[in-house]
């Protein structure tokens, strides 16, 4: 396991004084990563944050969750706990439960680095995971950009230190030092895409080439130094941008077929566009452009739009964006994106008035402001818990307003929904001392 530490150290994955979080769900992988990176943060002056999400896909998934916790808690090592409603995502967003289950994990580890409570995320996909996700993206469809499968590093704040580690050395870093683990039992369940290669494919062909794990990824590589090169001549300076819209003349579809291609995945990424995007829609752009009519019209999966358009093809992205928002829970005026202003006011006793009122001593100081999330809970003013989307139907508040109305949350628990009520584990009763308004001025 030392080519851990030779990989963090090579490319500077972890900084003196980094809280570093890692994503745990209780198996083999992120057990090793999480024991090794703590055996190492004495070495390099760094702290170790466990976070572990339960997807709400499976019966043992809360199990797991909490035998997570119970290991921290008895190791010393900080630890956060989630619950996400995975079905409900992907029945909202229409995508495969797989995409969804991702989509909320990083959801839930981009809040924990916008609060700052961790500084980088640390995920422990490992060399045969390396090799499946250039399998997936091939079989896709991607093309030579998919080919470059998982990078060491993502946006500055994702990392991966065992992506050079092979996945017998950490087996046998877990049992030479007898770490505990669990067996999420849909590992087994061909169903899901990476399980069918890791489960059937790739065994098939490593019992015939036993070195193909290294052979793809060696390949990968190969194929990401082509890649970056070629990418390095996509002409972009022409280019027309707008607000989640490009313009490219129609005389760079002229440019050979490499550059082209290039050229157009780089347009879709300068509007948003990051993923569902295959080999066969960038050949359908440019047979639009090269033999389409003027006025022409395509459509792509992410709402995507493609017209043809005189001297240009343009490209639009109308993909609803969602709006960040955080804000420490503290007196004086917040400014909430969509919404309007709430100004939270200290009192010596509760009006009569519209304005909501709560004892802040009752508040956690884990609370902030921020948007609804999926697995909120409010106990409403008389008491009964609901699910916080729930009691928003019953409000009757409108769908359009829900996902812009800013509560005040601990973790999942609501415990104020600014201009509308307040949490029955908020409320001021004879003993509250520390009184506190909350005035709502919607836009």
């Amino acid at each position: 396991m030392e080519n851990i530490k030779r990989l963090i150290l090579q490319n500077n994955l972890i900084s003196q004084g980094d809280i570093i979080g890692v994503g745990v769900s209780g198996g083999k992988d992120s057990m090793a990563l999480l024991c090794y990176l703590q055996n190492l943060s004495k070495e390099l002056d760094f702290e170790v944050v466990a976070i572990t999400v339960d997807h709400s896909i499976r019966e043992n998934g809360a199990k797991d969750a909490q035998f997570v916790v119970d290991y921290c808690k008895s190791n010393n090592i900080r630890v956060y706990k989630f619950k996400i409603d995975v079905p409900l995502l992907a029945k909202e967003k229409s995508m495969s439960l797989e995409s969804a289950a991702r989509e909320g994990r990083y959801g839930v580890f981009k809040t924990m680095l916008q609060k700052h409570v961790v500084d980088k995320i640390a995920l422990a996909h490992h060399k045969s995971d390396q090799a499946e996700t250039v399998l997936m993206h091939l079989f896709r469809g991607s093309g030579v950009t998919g080919l470059k499968g998982m990078n060491v590093v993502r946006d500055k704040i994702f990392i991966r230190p065992m992506l050079n580690t092979d996945e017998k050395q950490i087996w046998k870093y877990v049992l030479s030092n007898n770490i505990p683990t669990v067996e999420d039992e849909t590992n087994q369940d061909n169903e899901y895409s990476r399980n069918l290669i890791r489960n059937e494919i790739l065994p098939v062909i490593l019992k015939r080439w036993p070195n193909a794990i290294n052979a793809i990824i060696n390949f990968s590589n190969l194929a990401s130094e082509d890649d970056d090169y070629i990418l390095s001549q996509v002409p972009t300076d022409a280019f027309i941008v707008g607000e989640n819209e490009i313009k490219i003349p129609l005389t760079y579809f002229l440019y050979p077929n490499p550059i082209t291609s290039r050229m157009i995945y780089k347009a879709l990424h300068m509007i948003g566009v990051n993923k569902d995007i295959e080999t066969k829609h960038i050949e359908i752009i440019k047979n639009l452009a090269k033999n389409g009519e003027n006025g022409k019209r395509l459509e792509l999966p992410l709402k995507v739009k493609i017209f043809k358009e005189y001297d240009y093809i343009t490209l639009t992205n109308k993909q609803k964006k969602e709006t960040q928002f955080f804000a420490k829970h503290k007196l004086g005026t917040v400014v909430v994106p969509n919404f309007g202003k709430i100004a939270i006011k200290k009192l010596n006793q509760v009006q009569k008035d519209e304005n909501l009122y709560y004892d802040a001593d009752k508040i956690p100081k884990t609370a902030i402001w921020r948007f609804r999330q999926n697995g909120d809970v409010f106990e409403k003013f008389g008491g009964g818990t609901k699910k916080l989307k729930n009691y928003l139907i019953d409000k009757k508040c409108p769908k359009r307003t829900r996902d812009c109305l800013p509560v005040l949350a601990s973790g999942n628990e609501i415990y104020a929904i600014a201009g509308m009520e307040i949490s029955n584990k908020a409320k001021v009763d004879e003993f509250s001392k520390k009184i506190y308004q909350i005035k709502a001025e919607r836009n």
